[in-house]
């Protein structure tokens, strides 16, 4: 039976197959012919999940998981206990290459091989970017004149410029260091720039674990950085510099001028928006322009995305071929569509350049060469093969990429967008005259405000507690304007810089810019009853990332499935609670669950930990109110309004009362052993290994959950714990 007569639902005789196939006209790889409309499959068959299923396989949509199953193998080698071992994953290496041999002729067998082969790349991931890039991990501190060369400058700001370092020598009698790079902020001196060779009396510190548990790891994406330590110094000289330029260099001289060109220009709020849209350095943003931004849903006009190259890219092809088209006798001769691609992804290459090279704008640039490209070729831009190539690309050169905020939501809204895309694309109508297209312009806005916010929400929830209500109110006012003003004004500025042109397109953009603040503040005051969003487990991150799997493998409307029931799956697996005590791993600071939310009976408020704190679990954490407080030259000791009682110990001598009366002992200082069985102890052992603790006190068995900040001891980017 052939293929027709299965979609028919009857059979088919070999004459009539014959003759079809003899009149259907035979394909060109240079011409598109039209052969005559396919019958349409019986709509029990079109609609049925099965048939669905079926339909995504002929369509070869298995290519579409691979991304998928790498990521589900790297977060597999994460639950291990220990780092695998390189002669196990070779093992299983060889039997997934013999198996791929044997299963060389049968279709299905080979996908699904296809797809283990993916999970155990991604299973073995980690251990091959550790050996490649790894680094050895500084604990404690170290202080001395060293030598270095300047890799990076990844930001300069009013107080001093953080830039990467490698090749770090001390100057006798100093102590070397195993570190193969450090971050370092340098307080005074000249201009710096990638390749320069520098010396400073540098203080290296380690680099920080984790605030919370579950929450943002610099320890972990240092080690596969090759960055081993943080610093500062005051001041460096300057003591030599390559006589070459490198593209580096050359890039970074671009980025630097066109910062001091806006400096120039335009004064706060909208300076450091305007640098952070051209060059890609958010340290110039002020905190309020940050806040009331990501409140309105416009955080990603301030980061360079995939909003920004298809704008700057786009706009490049679409002049491009505007004006080739004009040239008759080469539009004759030539594909200027192709031509206009071509000059597309240029563009694209050059603003990722001067963009610092962040990993959102790799990712953003890999995509928009990936569209642009497929012109090229003749093929479709727009496609969930496309994505997946882009996906393919980021998590097998960077896979630590697929634990940052950026990637999961950059990730997760072009799959919504072009999920459904492909579900609406032939049914997309345009408005008949000037009205019809402006009504279909912001329906299209609102649409794909709708579509991103949906797709990006569990990942915005759980890593920034922050769900923009109202954020398609303020995509549908600002992106006329960033469309039409703010980036083309952008572009031009670059573009008249080198002819000392630049001052009105820059004023222009400041304009932009003010104006998007205008919006921003207005709608973040509308969503000031909206704010408030429930405490998510990484459980939310893997269910969110199945509902994706589900969403980019099916083709048609089956798909929204995988979201549909993703939402009552973390609704009743998924949700978290706020802790009752936080306890800081490098500083005092120690916060209580009190009448009116977490209050400080340690530390000082307005520290980077009681910061971190304060942002994740949405309030503000100030000093305890006098009084709730008890405190003499041993130490501190309050009772919450939930119960249970803290004592935070000071002296050795203090521990006999604590420990015997006290719920929870906190101290810098090692707790005696016969305390842990009368109470429970967190003592300078407890904060060096786990770093932050979480507690959570459970009235009904009269004890605290505890969650320690470091669990994975057993990792090469702990070493030394």
């Amino acid at each position: 039976m052939s293929d027709t007569g299965q979609e028919l639902g009857r059979p088919v005789d070999g004459a009539e197959a014959e003759a079809r196939t003899s009149a259907a006209p035979r394909p060109s790889f240079f011409v598109r012919q039209r052969g005559p409309a396919p019958i349409k499959p019986r709509r029990a068959e079109v609609t049925g999940l099965r048939a669905s299923f079926s339909h995504a396989l002929e369509q070869r949509q298995f290519f579409v998981l691979l991304p998928f199953a790498i990521i589900l193998g790297v977060l597999t080698s994460l639950l291990a206990d220990a780092q695998p071992e390189p002669i196990a994953l070779a093992a299983v290496g060889a039997c997934v290459a013999a198996a791929f041999w044997l299963a060389r002729r049968t279709v299905v067998p080979m996908r699904l091989l296809g797809l283990c082969t993916a999970f155990w790349l991604g299973f073995s991931l980690l251990a091959i970017q550790g050996a490649l890039f790894g680094t050895a991990m500084l604990h404690g501190a170290a202080y001395g004149e060293y030598h270095a060369r300047v890799d990076a400058v990844l930001a300069v700001t009013p107080t001093g410029r953080r830039v990467m370092i490698s090749g770090i020598e001390p100057v006798p009698p100093g102590k070397p260091l195993q570190i193969r790079r450090a971050r370092i902020v340098v307080k005074a001196g000249p201009p710096l720039a990638p390749g320069d060779i520098i010396d400073a009396r540098i203080y290296f510190y380690a680099v920080p674990g984790p605030a919370v548990p579950n929450g943002a790891d610099a320890e972990f994406s240092s080690y596969f950085q090759g960055i081993g330590a943080y610093g500062s110094t005051t001041a460096a000289s300057l003591l030599t510099s390559p006589d070459v330029p490198a593209p580096e260099r050359f890039f970074d001289m671009v980025r630097q001028t066109i910062g001091t060109r806006i400096e120039a220009v335009l004064s706060q709020p909208s300076r450091g928006i305007a640098r952070a849209i051209i060059t890609g350095d958010q340290s110039d943003i002020t905190d309020a322009s940050r806040q009331v931004v990501a409140t309105a849903g416009l955080a990603h006009v301030i980061a360079i995305s995939g909003l920004h190259l298809s704008l700057v890219a786009g706009g490049v092809f679409f002049a491009l071929r505007f004006l080739l088209a004009l040239a008759t006798p080469l539009a004759r001769h030539v594909d200027v569509k192709k031509l206009a691609a071509a000059g597309g992804i240029a563009a694209a290459l050059f603003y990722y350049a001067i963009s610092g090279g962040g990993a959102a704008a790799l990712r953003s640039t890999v995509m928009a060469v990936l569209l642009f490209g497929a012109v090229v070729l003749g093929r479709r831009a727009l496609s969930m093969r496309n994505v997946a190539l882009a996906g393919l690309f980021t998590v097998l050169t960077e896979p630590t990429e697929i634990f940052r905020p950026g990637f999961q939501l950059s990730f997760a809204a072009v799959i919504g967008l072009v999920g459904i895309y492909e579900i609406l694309g032939r049914r997309r109508s345009v408005g008949k005259g000037p009205l019809g297209y402006i009504a279909t312009h912001f329906a299209g806005i609102a649409l794909t405000s709708l579509i991103g916010g949906a797709s990006t929400i569990v990942f915005a929830i759980y890593h920034f507690q922050q769900t923009s209500p109202l954020g398609i109110v303020g995509n549908l006012m600002i992106m006329p304007l960033v469309a039409l003003v703010m980036m083309p004004a952008a572009m031009l500025s670059v573009l008249a810089m080198p002819f000392g042109m630049d001052r009105p397109f820059i004023w222009l953009l400041g304009w932009s810019v003010d104006r998007m603040l205008d919006v921003a503040t207005l709608v973040a005051g509308w969503s000031q009853n909206f704010e408030g969003s429930p405490l998510l487990t990484p459980l939310a991150l893997f269910i969110a990332l199945l509902a994706l799997a589900w969403f980019a493998f099916f083709t048609n409307r089956y798909r929204l499935i995988g979201p549909v029931l993703a939402v009552p799956a973390i609704l009743l697996f998924a949700l978290d609670h706020p802790p009752d005590v936080l306890v800081a791993d490098t500083t005092q600071a120690l916060a209580v669950r009190g009448a009116d939310g977490l209050t400080l009976i340690g530390g000082k408020p307005g520290s980077f930990a009681v910061d971190v704190w304060g942002q994740t679990y949405r309030q503000q954490i100030d000093a305890a109110p006098p009084g709730s407080v008890s405190c003499d030259s041993l130490g501190c000791i309050t009772k919450s309004p939930l119960g249970f009682t803290v004592a935070s110990s000071k002296n050795l001598a203090a521990f006999d009362e604590d420990c015997a009366n006290a719920d929870l002992v906190v101290t810098h200082l090692q707790a005696p052993a016969d305390c842990r069985a009368e109470t429970t102890v967190i003592d300078a052992d407890d904060l060096a290994r786990g770093g932050v603790q979480w507690l959570r006190w459970d009235a009904g068995a009269g004890r605290f959950e505890l969650r320690p900040a470091i669990g994975d001891l057993n990792r090469p980017w702990r070493a030394g714990r």
